[in-house]
């Protein structure tokens, strides 16, 4: 089974910053033993946390970058209702805070910082970018929520709840079985207490709105990317990440699909595959001489 070799890594420092819903949880794991190639700022996805990207951050690190995390608002450690958001834009104002929080730190703030956003936190950093919020060196999309799977009768319900009952949180539908192919993965996802199952029509809107302005927004991609998404994806619209890809400029945006993974792609079986894609893309760009 070609599962990559997991690099120990000791548990990340925790902090706090003032969010749009309340305190956001940050996580900081340990520095590079020499001047980091950069900062790897991490965003998850829907129902889960930060605390889910260790093996992530431990291979970052090993390859030499500084890496963070924080919980988006009403999800893990931080503040504000599960599975909501305060107000639309306000996902990204928390990512702009981490942002100029990150610029501000000592170290962080002279190296490169690259965003890498999963699933939802794929569409948080999108929109981020093609709204000119913050400038960064570059960044990393992971199975981003580009497009869904809503049914004609979702579909209704997301013209009008969300502008008249943004809040009503429901089960987000999610079938667990499609995270990913690595049983042991589900069933740590299952036990975990702080990933939850709750989204609200407001958040529910925004996911559909903003992922169709994102494809609208790929031909004009000014950032540098790596679109990395799994085709057998039934949690997320990997058609819709496709194309992306075809529209945006080819000299910005490289994208990979690894055919037949689930959703998840650094945690799947054969997730080494997805790592290496990553090292090699990162370190073509922020390192003088690429590793073996």
């Amino acid at each position: 089974m070609n599962i990559t070799s997991r690099p120990s890594m000791p548990r990340p420092s925790l902090s706090a910053l003032p969010g749009e819903a309340g305190q956001l949880a940050v996580y900081d794991w340990a520095m590079p033993a020499s001047q980091p190639l950069g900062t790897v700022l991490l965003v998850h996805g829907l129902g889960e946390h930060a605390g889910r990207y260790g093996e992530v951050a431990a291979h970052l690190h090993q390859w030499g970058f500084t890496v963070r995390a924080y919980d988006q608002q009403g999800h893990g450690q931080s503040e504000g209702l599960r599975g909501d958001m305060l107000r639309p834009g306000s996902l990204q104002a928390d990512l702009c805070r981490v942002i100029d929080d990150t610029r501000q730190r000592p170290v962080l703030g002279d190296t490169p910082l690259i965003l890498l956003g999963h699933s939802m936190g794929g569409l948080v950093v999108a929109r981020t970018l093609a709204e000119a919020l913050r400038t960064v060196d570059a960044a990393v999309l992971s199975s981003p929520a580009l497009g869904a799977f809503p049914t004609f009768f979702q579909k209704i319900l997301m013209a009008s709840l969300p502008r008249v009952l943004p809040h009503l949180r429901v089960d987000n539908g999610l079938k667990t079985e499609f995270v990913s192919r690595d049983p042991d993965v589900v069933k740590a996802y299952k036990a975990d207490a702080l990933v939850h199952r709750r989204i609200s029509a407001g958040l529910a809107g925004w996911i559909l709105a903003n992922g169709e302005k994102t494809l609208l927004d790929a031909a004009k991609w000014e950032v540098p990317t790596l679109l990395l998404y799994a085709g057998r994806d039934k949690l997320v619209n990997a058609q819709a990440t496709a194309d992306f890809a075809n529209a945006a400029p080819q000299a910005v945006v490289q994208s990979q699909c690894f055919e037949g993974m689930y959703h998840e792609i650094f945690n799947d079986l054969y997730r080494a595959q997805v790592f290496a894609a990553l090292k090699r893309w990162l370190l073509a760009r922020f390192s003088a001489q690429i590793a073996a």
